[in-house]
This record gives structure tokens, sequence and C-alpha cells, in this order.
């Protein structure tokens, strides 16, 4: 579950995701339309489930005009007596698909299913919903991933593409613009209100849908808060570095990790200022050795990516320690393993860069937040770049504005969350006021409501009866979840031929 880490490149292409009771006199999806609903099948999820969709104006103001089809798929309730208010599942990225995600966030959420439809929703510019896709070219070797130069030629190229289409105009595509959608959907399937569940992106989307139609939202859950008004440029660069400082300031209380890695600070330094330089590493299909040359932007992202993940980020150490040593694979492989755990499926990329250009961008000079000593202004320098010919959507000043929640808001952080850290989640709770409630999930990374006894908490909180017993559901399980110890390999002994650990 994830905001992407707004990388462009494979090697840092990273991640988000979300998620309200009405009375039990009304239908959980009126008979008349879920006429609307035909049969379909997703690959990973094993049953029969539904799928719709509905016309929605690409301009709101031209009601008449270019029209989109928004698709979206819903997971039955089981019960035979169902409640009346489905959950919205909203996804992340931004560029991500619902409906995509579904076969594998399904099972998070199957004592939530028992009773309650889930509704996944592509979002206008991804999957089936008039998608704004930039494909990468098959094969691209490492050193071609590696050069911004082509990299931006491609972005560029996709721009002009996407602007051909029937539904090129990029403007239309903003998060103010989208919820509507989801609004339209609600009422498609006759749901008097509705339960939203976000994560990373995902959550901006749940804030925007809750300001724009609050007496539709019955609860609503946003893991790994990414506000409308954070300026996604300038917060990765201090978020960014502080999970990585937090990283090593855990391998140096940690007599496991500060034993076999005791100089992992001054070894990152030294490989950072060692850049940019040529290395040569192998190609992860071929096996043949692959030239190119490694930047500091390039590397800051390598090593940005897996610190999404706690379990990943634990394998960090030895990939810096073997990088100092001019041995780059596992830094590549743990990039590129990261980066597929979290993408699922493709974002769309010009999606992404329609919300990040529109909403984000224009905030930058703005921001507060103070760069990160070795993260500097690597993404802001990436997003100025791209978003300067790209077409921005115009933004009304209240979509930067969080009023206070009318429903019950569990609002959920992982303590060292590289990109949507607690600092946001606070700030956010504040602002949505008595109605919300602010869960730090200890040592825990990027999305967190499926971690543990979270999946537990995030049913609680909504099967709820009213948001006075939401509100109280205990929460403490959260602070005991512990950091992943530091990662050692594991070799053959010379002795005995068994495995042991590298000391």
């Amino acid at each position: 579950m994830a905001w992407r880490n707004g990388c462009v490149n494979r090697l840092a292409l990273a991640a988000m995701i979300t998620w309200v009771c009405a009375t039990p006199a009304t239908a959980a999806i009126d008979a008349d339309k879920a006429l609307t609903l035909k049969p379909c099948r997703l690959a990973g999820i094993a049953h029969e489930i539904r799928c719709g969709s509905i016309k929605r104006p690409l301009d709101p103001s031209k009601p008449e005009g270019v029209q989109i089809d928004v698709h979206y798929a819903v997971l039955p309730s089981m019960a035979r007596h169902k409640l009346p208010d489905p959950v919205f599942l909203l996804a992340g990225g931004p560029g991500q698909s619902a409906i995509d995600i579904a076969p594998n966030v399904a099972p998070w959420f199957t004592r939530l299913n028992n009773r309650r439809d889930i509704v996944f929703v592509d979002q206008r510019g991804v999957g089936r919903s008039a998608p704004l896709e930039c494909p990468e070219p098959e094969g691209l070797s490492a050193a071609q991933a590696a050069d911004p130069v082509a990299e931006m030629h491609r972005l560029d190229n996709c721009r002009s593409s996407l602007q051909k289409l029937p539904y090129g105009d990029l403007r239309q595509f903003a998060t103010h613009i989208a919820v509507r959608d989801f609004d339209a959907v609600r009422q498609q399937l006759g749901a008097t209100q509705v339960n939203v569940v976000g994560g990373s992106y995902g959550t901006r989307a749940a804030l925007e849908y809750a300001r724009q139609f609050p007496q539709q939202v019955r609860r609503m859950v946003i893991d790994g808060v990414a506000p409308p008004d954070m300026a996604l440029p300038a917060s990765f660069s201090k978020d960014g570095q502080a999970a990585l400082d937090a990283l090593f300031k855990s391998c140096e209380d940690s007599p496991a990790c500060a034993k076999p890695y005791p100089r992992l600070r001054e070894q990152w330094r030294s490989l950072l200022h060692s850049l940019p330089r040529s290395i040569t590493v192998a190609n992860s299909l071929t096996g043949e050795p692959e030239t190119f040359t490694l930047s500091p932007d390039i590397l800051l992202r390598m090593v940005r990516m897996p610190l999404y993940q706690p379990n990943a980020a634990s394998a960090l150490p030895y990939a810096i320690s073997q990088a100092h040593q001019g041995r780059f694979e596992s830094l590549l492989g743990l990039t590129n393993q990261n980066s597929s755990k979290h993408a699922n499926k493709q974002i769309a990329m010009g999606m992404h860069f329609s919300v990040i250009c529109s909403e984000d961008m224009p905030r930058v000079a703005q921001s507060k937040d103070a760069a990160g000593a070795d993260f500097a202004d690597v993404e802001a320098r990436m997003y100025e770049q791209v978003c300067r010919n790209w077409p921005r959507a115009t933004i009304p000043t209240q979509f930067y504005q969080i009023a206070p929640s009318l429903a019950g808001t569990l609002v959920l952080s992982g303590a060292i969350d590289p990109v949507t850290p607690p600092r946001h989640g606070e700030r956010v709770a504040q602002a949505l006021g008595a109605k919300a409630k602010h869960v730090v999930v200890a040592q825990a990374g990027h999305g967190v409501m499926t971690i543990g006894c979270m999946r537990d908490v995030v049913f609680s909180f909504i099967d709820a009866a009213n948001d006075t017993e939401a509100l109280a559901v205990k929460t403490d399980c959260a602070g005991k979840v512990p950091r992943p110890p530091a990662f050692l390999p594991v070799k053959p002994s010379a002795q005995t031929g068994k495995a042991s650990e590298v000391r």
C-alpha cells in the first residue's frame, strides 16, 4: 500500500492506498442499481465478483462534453443480511489501479468483507478508467534506466502521446475532480454512506472526498497520511533523510548490527562522496557485465526505496557496506526486489504527474521543510524538470484546507516511514478534531494497517456501532512492533560445511 516514491526511473519506482454505517433499512446495494453490475473474474480472487462502470464528463464544467468510463469492482459480502455501508478502497500512487491490487489487498479485509461489500474504484487516469500510462520499454538495461536525459526524453514523448488521446486534457485528472467520480459510483450502487479506507496518496483522496461529501462518510481510515497541503518533492527530502538517519542510529545502538557494520555511517558518506563514477554490475536477466555511471541522485533513490519496508531496510547495512567495497549487486537487487513488491502493477505515470504537477509543485517554494543533508533537492529537481511542460489543473483554495471531520477517523502512521511519517498524520489528526484518533505503529514503515494486530484494530474501528465506540478501540499493540534485526549473510563454514552467519 503505498504512495509511490515518485522517482521516474525503474531503480527508484516505489509507492500508496484508501477506505464508513447507514440505517439498516437501506439495502447494501439497491436491487435496481445492482442491475448495472455484471459478474466478472479477477486473477487471484477465487470466487466471482461484480464489475461496473459509470459515464463521467472528462471536464466537469462541460457535462455534455467528452465522456470517460470510470470502472469499479465489487467484492460482495458473503452474509445473507449484509450491512448497508460498503467499504470504498481508493488506491495510492498517485497512479495505482485499485482493481489491479484487489487480489493482493482483499485478504487483509476478510473480516470486513463478511458483512460489507468492498468496492475497488479505478480512479480516472489509472487502470481501466481513461488510463494515462507511460509504459517502460521492454528490456531496459541498468545503464539505460540510469540515463536521466533518456528518461526525460521518454516522459516528454509520453506526455505528447497522452495529449493526443480522446481524453487527453491532462488538467482534468486532479484529486478534487476524481473524488466526484467516487461519489457517482456510490450513488450508482445505492449506498447512503460509505466507509473510506485509504493509504498513502489514497489518504489525500479520502480527505478530499470527506471535504466535498461529508454526509456520505460514515467512518474513515487513513494510513500513511499524504495531506493535500504537502509539497511532496520538498517533504521527500526531509522525511527520507530522517528515515535514513534513523537506520544508522538504530544500527549504532544495536550490538548485533554495530559489530558487523561498525563504520556504516562513515562508509555511506564515503560512498556518496565518491560519486559520480563508473560501475559494473551483472545484468539481472542475462548475467552479463553492464557498465554505467552511478550518480549521487541514483544512489539516493536506490537507498530510499528499501526504507519503505523495515524488512527490506534491515538489509541496507549489508548492501551499503558491500557497495562501499565496490560491489553493488546487493544494493541493486534489494532496490529492484522492493520496487516489485510495492508496484504490483505499473503506475500510470501520466496520472501521477498530472496530480503532482498540479497539486504539489506550485507549493514547493512555500514549503518550510528543510532539505535533508544527503537527499537535498534530488526529487524537487526531477519533478521541476518533468512538470515544466506538464499541463496543470486549477486547484481550488479549499482543497488545501482540512476541516473538522463529521465522521470518526482513524489516522495511522509508521514511526520510521520515509515518505509519510507521523508528523503529517499528527497535523492532520489535529485539524480533523475530536473525531480523529492518531495511532503511531512503532518501528513500522509505509503502510501499517495490515501489520499484526492492526488488521483487527481497523476492523473493530469500522465495525463499531458508533463513533464513540470506534474511537475507544484499543490500539496499545501498535507500540509493541519491533524493528527487524540487521541482515547478516549466511555462508558455509569451512570446517563443517554447515551454514553460519557471517560476523
